[in-house]
């Protein structure tokens, strides 16, 4: 997912550091740390990323 843009959580807010990042694509979605943007990724299927944003609102 090298030429996706990556979207910061609407939750990482004010001075937390703490800030998680999102890639999408239509076959899967990417995750990492802002913090260290050339670190590891957690990829899963789009759809079970979608059940998981669902299942947490």
């Amino acid at each position: 997912m090298h030429s996706t843009e990556w979207r910061k959580s609407s939750y990482s807010g004010g001075a937390s550091s703490d800030c998680v990042e999102v890639a999408l694509s239509e076959l899967q979605t990417a995750v990492r740390d802002s913090k260290n943007s050339a670190g590891p990724q957690l990829v899963f299927p789009s759809e079970a990323w979608r059940s998981f944003v669902r299942d947490t609102h």
